[in-house]
């Protein structure tokens, strides 16, 4: 079923909206940043922003859904995309980072969690944890598989996901330093992984 022309661009513009708002906050913080400073980015006046979100809070927790949804995506490609469990956590990252350095990016920095109402909270820590649960299921993979030499993947797994979760903080770079970025990161952030016989 074809989507409706009126929704299409709804969607379109909202997603123009997170992706300011996560520049703003991840640039600002929460307290920081404000409405104000994302109309302003978009050229928007301060009601019609409120077409798309109702208050700052509801427009962290979709930037936090955004961040999720992307991390989810990365994720899902790179275990479809099969091969050892090494192989896997590499693509994974390679691809969540082509994402949030791209043109799709930025992505926002989930660091403002305690900020939002309580079922939104819940909501977004829950989509959290199960990330981080999946990804500690491709080091397991990994482990069982002889790509991953053992080790706590609980700790591993944060260890990585706090890195990448942070590279929008401090990326500003062009599509140059993007594509250093992309090819670099994921061996880095992995390179303590390989057994000893990869």
């Amino acid at each position: 079923m074809a989507r409706n022309p009126d929704e299409t661009r709804f969607s379109q513009q909202r997603d123009r909206v997170l992706k300011a708002a996560a520049h703003c906050f991840n640039r600002k913080g929460y307290s920081g940043a404000s409405l104000k400073d994302v109309a302003n980015m978009l050229g928007l006046t301060d009601p019609a922003l409120y077409y798309y979100v109702k208050n700052k809070e509801e427009l962290v927790y979709l930037c936090y859904v955004r961040a999720a949804d992307v991390g989810r995506e990365a994720m899902q490609r790179a275990v479809a995309e099969g091969g050892t469990g090494l192989e896997q956590a590499r693509r994974y990252l390679r691809f969540h980072i082509e994402i949030m350095v791209g043109e799709r990016g930025p992505i926002a920095i989930m660091s403002e969690i305690p900020s939002l109402k309580p079922e939104h909270r819940d909501e977004v820590l829950e989509l959290s944890r199960q990330h981080s649960k999946n990804f500690e299921d491709i080091l397991e993979a990994g482990i069982a598989d002889g790509s991953i030499e053992a080790c706590d993947v609980r700790m591993t797994g944060n260890a990585i996901m706090g890195s990448i979760n942070w590279i929008p903080k401090w990326f500003h770079g062009g599509e140059a330093a993007a594509d250093n970025v992309i090819a670099g990161f994921p061996d880095v952030l992995t390179r303590g992984l390989a057994a000893k016989s990869v």
